[in-house]
């Protein structure tokens, strides 16, 4: 398989994205390949640096950069041919099987839609995270910023993708599913939440365990939860700031070491017809190796193949 990168995404390209590269071409099958997405002599000259075998990379040249801070849309439509827009040219066009970006995320939530599209049925594709439970496994979330205002019955689907991803990446057998609320009453919470919970309440797409509170996030209780983008982004975002202050008073243990974002490199985007990933802005070289391990592993378990598969059974009438 190829798997695509974009070299020139993220705060501290292209160092650390090619570094990460590198790290990720020892770990992978003789037949696979990373195929480096961006300014070509910069690629080469970094490469060089790094005292890289250039013959163990593909290179495909794209002049123009998607700065962190552009309008996604703009910036997607009018730098066709950036590190981003190339890389879902090559993605549609079959060329890679798998593209990963730590660059703008808004960009590739655009380009992942009007590229490789939505899968049919799928109202909002979302982005999930992960939170290490105390009894060593993980914890799915989502969605963590794709969709900040979510209906119910989208939040019902990010449920169904959520289910999918914790069965056929993540290896649980009959995923725990928990609506993030205020409470676990059926009545508590807002309307969004209320309303939801209705639709999930008596469902038999996944094994829905009610609502759930924010505490039970690192807890061994649920495996997925669903939230709206607005929710899910602010808890990541917050947890994130607490793992630096442990560092930074050195308080971490063999638990609190795993919250380390370099330890999951970058999440897919659910719901698109292709294995697409995207990375934290900050991510270091150890990240972007993780991100393209996992990209990897999605792409080998056909996640978007049984999500279109599940979005087909779900829409045929009872």
């Amino acid at each position: 398989m190829k798997i695509g990168l974009d070299v020139m995404g993220g705060d501290y390209a292209p160092d650390a994205t090619i570094k990460g590269a590198i790290l990720a071409q020892k770990e992978i099958p003789n037949s696979d390949r990373i195929v480096l997405i961006g300014i070509e002599e910069i690629i080469i000259a970094k490469l060089k640096e790094f005292n890289a075998n250039l013959d163990d990379f593909e290179i495909v040249h794209a002049p123009d950069v998607i700065g962190m801070g552009e309008k996604p849309i703009k910036a997607f439509t009018q730098k066709p041919n950036s590190s981003i827009s190339t890389g879902f040219k090559l993605l549609k066009g079959k060329k890679i099987d798998a593209f990963s970006s730590a660059g703008n995320t808004g960009a590739a939530l655009v380009g992942a839609m009007y590229s490789v599209n939505t899968i049919p049925g799928v109202i909002r594709p979302c982005v999930s995270g992960y939170f290490p439970k105390e009894n060593g496994g993980l914890s799915l979330i989502l969605d963590i910023g794709a969709s900040p205002d979510s209906k119910p019955d989208v939040l019902y689907q990010f449920a169904i993708l959520g289910n999918i991803y914790a069965k056929y990446v993540m290896g649980i057998k009959n995923p725990r599913v928990g609506l993030l609320n205020i409470g676990e009453e059926e009545e508590k919470g807002n309307l969004q939440c209320q309303s939801t919970f209705q639709l999930m309440k008596d469902t038999k797409d996944f094994n829905f365990v009610g609502n759930v509170e924010s505490r039970d996030l690192f807890k061994n209780n649920v495996d997925v939860f669903v939230c709206d983008g607005f929710v899910g982004n602010i808890i990541v975002k917050q947890t994130e700031a607490l793992y630096s202050l442990l560092v930074k008073h050195n308080l971490l243990d063999d638990y609190f070491k795993r919250f380390n974002y370099e330890n999951f490199g970058g999440s897919p985007i659910l719901g698109v017809n292709s294995s697409v990933l995207i990375g934290h802005g900050i991510s270091n070289d150890i990240a972007i190796k993780n991100m393209l391990l996992l990209s990897r592993e999605v792409h080998t378990t056909k996640l978007p193949q049984k999500i279109k598969a599940a979005m087909a059974k779900y829409a045929q009438p009872n």
